[in-house]
């Protein structure tokens, strides 16, 4: 068994692990960077230039996880790509929107690789996608695994409780067994629920450390959090504050659109206008199409008819006025540069009357980690290309992470109780929290921070 970390740092960037089991090659995930450019966005994919991959399996529709799959197609063009029926209509849109973007940053930054893929390649390879159900063993063929081939490589699906298609991946080879959790979250939200994650013992985990950094404070509720959302709503709207929540288009919109409308549902807000940008719905049509046939909390509930958002997009939203009583929740989650979070957030920062909330997580060197680290009587460019400007509007922050606590990665990792344990997905400081409390708390198990390009032999 060997394995590769394909992610250029330590860090949450272009996701991709590379792992060889009983024979077989496999990739896992194969993200974009969501801050870099050019080929510092991509995985290390020339360390495993020249190896025949057998198969793709992708855990979930983010662009850090999957937004460079048409490059790594296009590098092992014999590859099989397996993801859940969800995740590939996902993943699709955002592709094509991605194309969208490197067409356009071609023209502004004079990134000559731009597009690394176009419309018609995203195309040809959604063709070639295979999608698998939850909780069934499939053959590196494709096929489900019969009981007296299961001494062969299978792969199975999980929720991971993430978003929308989100999936841990259990794969099974000769007697060996690894676990990767892909982004994961073991508690319920507003519409996505907890995870359904394997218990048995396997040999090998590999384990997203995202919020390693952060100690979930004792008091801390997801009811109580929308409690206290919905109070600071109230308080900005009697400011006569416009309010900014910057949102991943994919998964913390639908989340946010979801607790809205319960706010005014439950009578704790009146009506109020909500907006998002045209990617985001995109992503809440396709969780309106499935919601009765996913595993989630309010199946009933149609988004775009129910909150009935209006839709802002790069044309409209230079003209679309700041207004009181307004709450927009546009993308990017971490405000990259010329995304609608980004401009508007330009137009409302150095106004004390507005008001911009954080919801989720941001990585700390993007606009939006250096805009939260600030606070309010700072200064921050939010644009490289734009002068600095001060802070003086209203900054809050609410914890509606979709990734699991540290405190259920450890819990998780315990009752696994694994021969080893690789830990991705995490800044530094949040990796080596959880390494040390691992190596501290199960003494059995190799933990391993495993370098970036570096092959391991398990």
């Amino acid at each position: 068994m060997k394995f590769l970390n394909l992610t250029r740092h330590t860090e949450i960037g272009a996701n991709s692990y590379y792992l060889e089991i009983s024979g077989h090659r496999l990739l896992l995930d194969c993200g974009m960077h969501p801050k870099n450019t050019g080929e510092d966005a991509l995985p290390q994919l020339k360390a495993i230039a020249g190896r025949e991959i057998e198969a793709i399996l992708m855990s979930h529709a983010h662009q850090d996880h999957i937004g460079t799959l048409p490059v790594a197609m296009r590098h092992f063009p014999r590859a099989r790509v397996f993801m859940t029926e969800a995740t590939g209509e996902v993943g699709s849109v955002l592709l094509h929107n991605s194309v969208n973007v490197m067409t356009r940053q071609r023209e502004e930054i004079g990134e000559a690789s731009y597009p690394l893929f176009t419309h018609r390649e995203t195309d040809r390879a959604s063709e070639r996608w295979q999608w698998c159900p939850l909780r069934q063993q499939i053959s590196i063929a494709g096929e489900r695994a019969a009981q007296r081939e299961r001494d062969g490589l299978t792969f199975e699906f999980f929720e991971a409780g993430h978003v929308l298609g989100s999936a841990g991946i259990l794969v099974r080879g000769e007697g060996q067994s690894i676990f990767y959790t892909g982004d994961v979250n073991f508690d319920d939200q507003t519409i996505m629920e907890a995870a359904v994650f394997p218990e048995e013992r396997i040999d090998v985990l590999i384990l997203e450390c995202t919020r390693g950094d952060h100690a979930k404070p004792a008091d801390w509720t997801r009811p109580n959090e929308e409690r206290r959302l919905a109070e600071a709503l109230c308080r900005a709207f009697e400011r006569g504050a416009g309010v900014l929540i910057p949102v991943f288009a994919l998964g913390k919109t639908q989340e946010v659109l979801a607790m809205l409308h319960k706010f005014r549902r439950e009578r704790l807000l009146s009506d109020f206008p909500i907006y998002i940008g045209g990617l985001s719905s995109k992503m809440t049509n396709i969780y309106d199409r499935r919601a009765r046939i996913t595993r989630r909390q309010l199946p009933r509930l149609q988004l775009m008819r129910e909150v009935a958002p209006f839709i802002l997009n790069d044309e409209t939203i230079r003209d679309a006025p700041l207004r009181a009583g307004h709450v927009y929740v546009l993308s990017s989650g971490m405000m990259i540069p010329k995304t609608l979070s980004n401009v508007f957030a330009r137009r409302l920062i150095d106004n004390p009357q507005h008001s911009i909330f954080f919801v989720g997580y941001a990585n700390p060197e993007s606009p939006a980690g250096i805009l939260r680290d600030t606070g309010s009587g700072g200064e921050v460019a939010l644009d490289p290309e734009k002068p600095p400007q001060h802070v003086r509007c209203h900054i809050e922050q609410f914890q509606f992470s979709a990734h699991a606590t540290r405190e259920t990665l450890i819990e998780y990792a315990k009752k696994l109780s694994p021969k080893k344990i690789l830990l991705v997905h995490g800044d530094p400081s949040a990796v080596e929290w959880v390494r040390a409390t691992l190596a501290t708390e199960l003494p059995g198990s190799e933990v391993i921070v495993p370098a970036p390009g570096v092959e391991l032999e398990l």
